[in-house]
């Protein structure tokens, strides 16, 4: 159905999706620190994955529901995602994450660097995990997408759990980004750009990896 919506309005589905993603969901981070503590790693966790899976039952039929320039990248990747449009997915994702990330400065104020990803960790390791992250969160979606008995909002769900588990697992060490776009806006926004570097080539090769071995896996 992604296909048959105009482009104009996919764009500006993913600017919104993502733009609600960064909001709500380093909002949430923010709201912890504010709070002291009160929501948890596992209250976070389960925020990011609840997130997903609404923004994907709820953006899915319009533009896909990438919300993510690793994931639009990885899709162009494998062949089913024209590059042209790639470029505008991408730049409409970057737009909403800092347009929510300017919207939490003016809300919260620049707490906790505004959910900014900063890894606690070495940047090695960093790397690493975030590699791992994406590789997890992209094999949920090629496969939840790609089997006809995830229908309906199964996909959503397990994309979501994806999230979540990956949150819990990497949230401490690295933020659990797996998103260039949720790293972007508090970076650019509240001005920390520690390491940046990582939550673009990270995202993208572990994304991008997980696409080609799954069409591998299923014989593609």
């Amino acid at each position: 159905m992604a296909d048959t919506v105009h482009f104009s309005r996919r764009l500006l589905s993913e600017m919104l999706g993502t733009g609600l993603l960064v909001l709500l969901g380093t909002g949430c981070v923010m709201t912890n620190v504010i709070t002291q503590g009160a929501l948890g790693l596992t209250g976070i966790a389960l925020t990011w994955g609840f997130l997903v899976t609404v923004l994907i039952a709820t953006f899915g039929g319009i533009s896909g529901a990438h919300i993510n320039p690793a994931v639009t990248i990885a899709l162009t990747v494998t062949g089913r995602m024209p590059p042209r449009e790639a470029a505008g997915y991408i730049a409409a994702q970057c737009g909403g994450a800092t347009l929510a990330s300017l919207i939490l400065l003016a809300t919260l104020g620049n707490v906790s660097a505004l959910g900014a990803t900063l890894p606690t960790v070495s940047n090695g390791a960093a790397l690493a995990i975030e590699f791992w992250l994406s590789f997890v969160l992209m094999a949920a979606v090629d496969g939840a997408t790609s089997d006809e008995r995830w229908g309906g909002g199964g996909a959503a769900v397990a994309i979501g759990m994806a999230v979540a588990l990956d949150v819990l697992m990497g949230g401490p060490l690295t933020g659990a980004s797996m998103n260039p776009a949720r790293s972007l806006g508090p970076a650019l926004i509240g001005g920390r750009w520690d390491s940046h570097w990582i939550y673009w080539l990270a995202p993208i090769a572990g994304t991008s990896s997980a696409s080609v071995a799954m069409r591998w896996l299923r014989g593609r």
